[in-house]
């Protein structure tokens, strides 16, 4: 176990967005079998949507968090509490409303929607989905940005999101 950490903080410290993209689309893949399995109780499990899901994470969720968290810290600083709560402010005034639409066009996509299709689902699923961000995800971020050093605040975030990820592949797939 000693060498998966090493290795796991080799990879961090040489290649940071790359090692969380590939967290996040493991993650999420996982997020969706949780969904499938336990929470739509599917006969049959659907890997291509696993796989969307879990490309969405490696293209889009692990680089886009990364980066922001990045962003936050060289802008706003890494240390205190009053930093943390302006992180937590920009993190769901500003990143949570964006990437909820970025998440919800992307899954839209892979579930193969047009235009039209896309206006809808976000119509009717981003409301919901972002009021439910901010019921879980402004306690989870000051815990984070707060308590945790920024090399590991992405597996922090992608600990979480495994519920979360389940939620939101679940709320995603009502309609299929």
């Amino acid at each position: 176990m000693q060498n998966i950490k090493k290795i796991y903080q080799k990879a961090l410290k040489m290649y940071p967005v790359g090692t969380q993209a590939v967290q996040a689309g493991i993650l999420m893949g996982l997020g969706d079998q949780i969904a499938q399995n336990f929470i739509e109780n599917s006969k049959t499990i659907n890997f291509v949507r696993t796989m969307e899901f879990a490309g969405i994470g490696l293209f889009i969720s692990g680089p886009a968090t990364r980066t922001w968290y990045g962003i936050l810290d060289k802008y706003i600083g890494s240390k205190g509490y009053s930093v943390a709560m302006k992180k937590v402010a920009c993190d769901q005034l500003l990143f949570a409303p964006t990437f909820i639409a970025v998440l919800l066009v992307a899954i839209g996509i892979c579930q193969g929607k047009d235009i039209e299709k896309l206006k809808i689902k976000i119509r009717n699923e981003y409301s919901d989905i972002l009021v439910n961000n901010y019921k879980l995800w402004p306690m989870v971020q000051l815990i984070n940005f707060y308590l945790i050093p920024l090399h590991y605040q992405v597996l922090v975030v992608q600990s979480v999101a495994l519920l979360w990820n389940s939620y939101i592949s679940y709320r995603t797939s009502l309609e299929e």
